[in-house]
């Protein structure tokens, strides 16, 4: 696309040739594009009363990639210098005033995330982790920084589990896996594609699954036993936002933490055991 051409521009001059379908996705872009960049495409679908697939082939019948490049192009059309970069921050702001935004919206997303939490699904996660043969974590960009830690996390108390932020690995691996196990996959969006499809295919072979994402409604979900929800409000632009990775680490804290709980003993002697290993590699 022309960097001179206006993804609202685009859809106007799309306009005329899309299907009645996709033009009621075009009516509500063009009527609120702000509040479409923190949508997903499942929530925009229902919005609109279509398919997911509708939204899908609107982005490419404009001439886009698909719906992320849609929010992203839509993002920077919007965006007025640092707006929906930097969110609440201007350059006009003191050093003390970033700090004290930033620290604020990090504090919200926890915050936030602890009064959407939902106890019963924690529990069911928390048990289905405890009671696995092995758990893996699926994460792509950001996200799998997020399934790098839980590894670690999860190893000192003896939970046998892996990352994977390789979309191929996370496919073949989710292949061999079976009732015993469980998959979890991270993703803000939920519609990341590698990890929606590494969860699918995990799905498919009879795991139980589990996502932490933004979008209770989100592709995802579709393939989840149980959804941890966060709430971390992220433009394209600021993909990758770090409140959004707190509140992600966030609720891996609370399933690390359950777990431990419930393997008592055995997790206090495993993280001995895992310290004693690596103590040769401190000064």
């Amino acid at each position: 696309m022309q960097e001179s051409v206006t993804c609202l521009g685009l859809i106007r001059s799309h306009y005329p040739s899309l299907t009645p379908a996709e033009q009621r996705v075009a009516d509500f872009i063009l009527n609120d594009p702000g509040k479409v960049i923190y949508m997903s495409v499942t929530e925009l679908a229902e919005k609109c009363d279509v398919g997911d697939g509708t939204v899908v082939r609107f982005a490419h019948d404009i001439g886009l990639s698909g719906y992320q490049e849609l929010k992203l192009i839509l993002s920077r059309d919007l965006s007025n210098s640092f707006e929906y970069v930097l969110e609440d921050v201007s350059p006009e702001d003191s050093l003390e005033d970033i700090v004290r935004k930033i620290t604020n919206r990090n504090l919200r997303a926890i915050a936030d995330t602890t009064q959407l939490i939902s106890i019963d699904s924690l529990n069911r996660a928390i048990e289905a982790i405890y009671k696995a043969r092995r758990v893996e974590f699926y994460g792509v960009g950001a996200s799998g920084f997020t399934a790098l830690e839980a590894k670690y996390k999860f190893l000192r108390i003896g939970i046998l589990c892996d990352a994977l932020t390789d979309p191929h690995l996370q496919a073949m691996s989710a292949s061999t896996l079976n009732s015993r196990d469980v998959a979890i996959g991270v993703s803000h969006s939920g519609a990341t594609k590698d990890t929606v499809d590494s969860i699918k295919v995990a799905k498919n072979a009879g795991v139980t699954t589990i996502c932490i994402t933004n979008f209770a409604r989100s592709p995802i979900t579709e393939f989840t036993d149980i959804v941890l929800l966060t709430a971390s409000p992220e433009a394209p632009l600021a993909s990758g936002a770090i409140r959004s990775i707190v509140s992600q680490l966030h609720v891996l804290d609370l399933l690390f933490t359950g777990v431990a709980m419930r393997l008592g003993e055995q997790a206090l002697r495993y993280t001995e055991m895992t310290a004693q290993a690596v103590l040769n590699k401190l000064y």
